[in-house]
């Protein structure tokens, strides 16, 4: 049988929003990708240059050379990027506008939602904020850039001004619990919503990949739009295989149609 087209699909989701009570959307990898920031797992990405097992939290913590490792990544310019938000953000944020939009529960580190116009308090950051760097000791926190001008003066492991205890990116590593104010709030939203709009993300990574099962065990509807297949593809009631940009754009541009009449 014949996929449908685009068109036809966009028409759908657009539908689906316009009846929707409550929408959250959830953002993966590949959203940020296309604005130029590297996917961690795929061929030529992170993991391919550093072996995750030197990354963890626990020899983060405990060892003096992983840090060290760590803030040479860091150095090196990973997190320090001009990315800038693309059109998958600009739509998602002209949802916000429109006033269709819950929250945004995002896997992504880089900050895009809330440059390209949704409200701070309506994005979750499941796996940290890239632009900060806590003090695992009295919570101090400094802005990411602060770090990098210490380590591009010759510090190699820089400790806090205030306690000198262990500083560390505000993202989440490898084997550490997600932030646990964030995570509640957005296992909220995915329990209460009604349509939940899965945007580039494999849907792979637990416990994140978790919410979309939690909103459609709750009776949400679920559209999954991302190029490569998921796991929970044959759950959606709308499934479109592009990028993120392309198709979000189409969705806006029929929400706005449909709701001038």
């Amino acid at each position: 049988m014949a996929e449908p087209e685009m068109d036809t699909l966009i028409d759908q989701v657009a539908d689906l929003i316009l009846d929707a009570k409550r929408m959250v959307v959830f953002t993966g990898a590949g959203v940020s990708t296309e604005s130029g920031i590297p996917d961690f797992r795929s061929p030529g990405g992170i993991w391919d240059r550093y072996d995750p097992e030197d990354f963890t939290y626990q020899k983060f913590i405990s060892d003096p050379e992983g840090r060290r490792k760590r803030w040479q990544m860091f150095q090196e310019g990973y997190l320090i990027t001009e990315a800038k938000p693309n059109p998958a953000h600009y739509a998602i944020a002209e949802l916000d506008r429109l006033g269709r939009l819950d929250c945004v529960i995002t896997q992504n580190i880089d900050y895009l939602h809330q440059q390209a116009g949704v409200p701070d308090d309506k994005v979750f950051e499941l796996h940290g904020n890239k632009q900060w760097v806590v003090c695992l000791s009295c919570g101090q926190r400094y802005p990411l850039t602060q770090i990098k001008a210490r380590l591009d003066q010759g510090e190699e492991i820089p400790d806090c001004e205030a306690c000198r205890g262990i500083l560390k990116p505000d993202i989440v590593f490898f084997g550490e619990s997600l932030p646990r104010e964030v995570l509640l709030e957005a296992t909220s939203r995915a329990y209460k919503c009604d349509l939940f709009i899965v945007i580039g993300s494999t849907l792979v990574v637990y416990p994140a990949a978790y919410m979309p099962e939690y909103a459609v065990g709750r009776g949400a509807k679920l559209v999954i739009i991302n190029l490569s297949p998921t796991p929970m593809d044959r759950q959606a009631t709308v499934v479109i295989r592009a990028k993120a940009g392309e198709a979000m754009s189409g969705v806006v541009k029929r929400v706005t149609e449909k709701i001038g009449g």
